[in-house]
């Protein structure tokens, strides 16, 4: 089997051989690379090559005609076939080891017609450590569904999603039917890049969710309540979007200065804040975009157009992070 060499442009390296993607070599080796699905879905681990050859996986319909010209792939959809040079640094930060455990419902609490929260109740021998943000895989008749992780520590070896009910959905039947307390499950996790990056040059702090993408965003925010320093002459702003108001379940209880929360309906007729999209709500705020770091978790539409919109204000791509939930994903 042949292995190669890839390079990242801040003079690390790691092994790669040839059946495995760029991605996973990278992760097997302590190198943390951005990713979120693993499954050529999303756009989170796209990097360009410098120079060197690969081959896909599988076909993928993430990236432009434009962006393959260019030398963009997929780092969790590609093999290397000679020595590679990525245009990318590591993220600097050492991702706590995912590990796959046993774990057993501990409640389940009816928060919408369409949305429940499930609690975890972890081994008491497991030490499970994530990073705000961070999301799990719960693994079931050997299928997969991811969900964030809505908090930003493990207490009590637990661990709280939001579910949304998902016609048709693989386990939507289990969660809202089936679903007990004690159930057994199997766990995978943490996985992801999503989390905070703290940028001295940013003063703007843009958390943006959508449905139950506010997960990972609480857990974000409960990260800076817990460490002030991490927002020291920093405004915050949190816009969360749904439809009604039941699709609001959850009311941000923060002390941080400089806060600002805008709930956002788009299907509310006697609604009397903000209404229409997230992200153009966002716009009418008085963001200085050139500085601002963005978080943005929910729909695939949301987010690519929070994307378009906010980097037309001069958002620099280093500052927008995001966490899309693919339709048989999460």
């Amino acid at each position: 089997m042949s292995k190669y060499t890839i390079h990242l442009k801040n003079d690390k390296s790691y092994p790669c051989d040839e059946n495995t993607s760029l991605l996973r070599a990278a992760l097997d080796n302590d190198i943390s690379l951005e990713y979120s699905c693993f499954e050529a879905r999303c756009r989170s681990c796209r990097v360009k090559i410098l120079q060197g050859k690969v081959e896909n996986l599988q076909d993928e319909k993430v990236l432009t005609a434009e962006e393959k010209a260019a030398g963009y792939v997929l780092s969790c959809n590609v093999v290397p076939r000679s020595e590679v040079i990525l245009d990318v640094e590591d993220l600097a930060v050492k991702l706590p080891k995912p590990q796959v455990t046993p774990c057993k419902i501990n409640n389940i609490t009816v928060l919408t017609p369409n949305i429940v929260e499930v609690v975890l109740r972890l081994p008491p021998k497991v030490d499970f450590q994530f990073l705000a943000g961070q999301y799990i895989d719960i693994i079931r008749n050997g299928q997969k569904r991811s969900y964030s992780i809505s908090h930003s520590q493990c207490e009590a070896n637990e661990l709280r999603l939001f579910i949304r009910n998902y016609e048709g959905g693989l386990f939507s039947q289990y969660w809202f039917n089936e679903a007990k307390p004690n159930d057994l499950l199997r766990m995978e996790g943490p996985l992801g890049t999503f989390f905070y990056r703290n940028n001295p040059n940013c003063e703007e702090i843009v958390l943006i969710a959508t449905g139950t993408g506010i997960a990972p965003i609480k857990a974000i925010l409960e990260q800076l309540q817990s460490t002030p320093e991490l927002t020291i002459h920093k405004k915050i702003w949190l816009l969360w979007g749904g439809r009604k108001k039941e699709d609001l379940f959850w009311q941000p209880k923060t002390t941080l200065p400089n806060f600002t929360y805008i709930p956002v309906l788009s299907r509310e007729e006697q609604w009397q804040g903000a209404k229409g999209y997230v992200q153009e709500i966002a716009l009418q705020q008085p963001i200085l975009w050139q500085k601002a770091q963005v978080y943005a978790c929910g729909s695939e539409v949301m987010i690519q157009s929070a994307q378009k919109l906010l980097s037309e204000q001069g958002l620099k791509e280093e500052n927008f992070f995001a966490d899309a939930f693919i339709a048989g994903n999460k």
